[in-house]
């Protein structure tokens, strides 16, 4: 429960057109101290948790396994975590693409389900929280790969899952 507040509050402040992306270049000393703030963490630790559901723990766990035995004593850059989780799906899903459109936006998208008879369709757009005026920008560009999972009459959640990858502006 304590997580959920801490992400809701998270969500919060990454609605705003003042946020920032989790992961972005650098200049200064004050630059990086600016970028560990709550909001990086707790949408970092939200963004992994979906990883992991969505590549399923034992892959998740096996990704985290490769890269941290290939930097054991090392340095790290982010997309080398990517890198050991596209080493361990064989190509099958750009781990390093996915995760990009989370790490390198800020915000976050509101997705819109729209049923018709047995035809689901799906749109993503930014969400934005009480967007001023004169400091509104346009977020138009802005397209996440988002992992959407689900479940049929024929599957209930704790049996299986069915997984579709948003990566596009609407789809079915």
């Amino acid at each position: 429960e304590d997580f959920l507040n801490l992400i809701f509050k998270a969500m919060m402040k990454d609605s705003l057109n003042s946020s920032h992306p989790v992961s972005s270049a650098v200049q200064s000393s004050e630059q990086i101290e600016e970028m560990f703030d709550a909001l990086s963490y707790i949408k970092g630790a939200s963004l992994l948790l979906m990883l992991k559901h969505y590549l399923t723990k034992d892959v998740f766990q096996a990704g985290i396994e490769v890269y941290l035995h290939n930097h054991n004593y090392g340095s790290a850059q982010s997309d080398d975590l990517w890198d050991s989780m596209n080493e361990i799906t064989n190509g099958t899903l750009d781990v390093k693409k996915l995760m990009k459109t989370w790490i390198l936006h800020k915000g976050f998208p509101l997705v819109t389900v729209v049923r018709k008879g047995k035809v689901i369709s799906v749109q993503q757009e930014k969400f934005s929280y009480c967007v001023e005026p004169e400091n509104w920008t346009s977020d138009a560009s802005y397209l996440w790969h988002i992992p959407l999972t689900y479940v049929t009459s024929s599957c209930n959640f704790t049996h299986c899952t069915n997984a579709y990858l948003l990566d596009q502006k609407s789809g079915m």
